[in-house]
């Protein structure tokens, strides 16, 4: 387990993302597009005690062999902001945000990421992917030698009761998505949990700390 401190100027893909306006209306089933995940925490016998799984609060993450697990903490606040499931090839970041209980957020999201992408000079265009409008985008990044390089990523909105995951992509599952790659099979298995906490629409779900890992979050220097 890792932890990576994020300061308050986060890649576009890690910006929080603007309210939308709830709508009062009965909880929509799951999509069909989550026929084979991520699920809601209500569409699983998740046992707390299920040591195979990482309970994160808003998030249940099940542990990969080949997959390094990281957490992303503001440096000014403190908080746990977002999971990354990392490995040789690619890497996915995962934050939950409330929606309305009628309603998809995502769609104004996803334009907000685009303008920011594009005023940041990078590219952001729309496709359709396994679940649903999805932004493909490159950034111009300094590589570790200095030079400079294009990253490509790939921005899903899975839109759940009264939530919405984020799931940001790198590295080869950007390129060259696999239905069964590792990346792919590990965003499928997340476990999303909306809680019944009052949360405006668009308002990051908060992740918590295992108290058994806790102890290896260390201060900033």
């Amino acid at each position: 387990m890792r932890f990576r401190r994020k300061s308050e100027q986060s890649s576009p893909e890690g910006d929080e993302s603007a309210p939308a306006e709830e709508a009062a209306a009965d909880e929509p089933a799951a999509a069909d597009s989550r026929a084979n995940g991520p699920w809601d925490i209500d569409e699983t016998d998740f046992d707390p005690d299920d040591s195979s799984k990482l309970d994160l609060g808003s998030l249940v993450v099940t542990p990969r062999a080949g997959l390094d697990m990281q957490l992303q903490v503001d440096e000014q606040s403190g908080q746990v902001v977002a999971v990354v499931l990392a490995g040789p090839e690619g890497a996915v970041e995962l934050r939950a945000f409330a929606a309305p209980r009628n309603g998809d957020i995502w769609d104004d999201v996803r334009r907000q990421l685009a303008a920011e992408v594009s005023r940041r000079g990078g590219t952001a265009s729309e496709h359709e992917g396994p679940w649903g409008s999805e932004l493909r985008v490159v950034m111009s990044v300094t590589a570790a030698d200095g030079r400079t390089a294009q990253q490509p990523s790939r921005v899903f909105g899975i839109a759940g009761p009264r939530w919405l995951l984020r799931a940001t992509m790198f590295g080869k599952p950007a390129l060259e998505p696999s239905d069964d790659g590792l990346i792919e099979s590990a965003l499928r298995d997340v476990i999303v949990r909306r809680g019944g906490e009052p949360h405006a629409p668009g308002e990051a779900l908060p992740l918590t700390v295992p108290p058994a890992v806790a102890a290896q979050l260390q201060p900033p220097g």
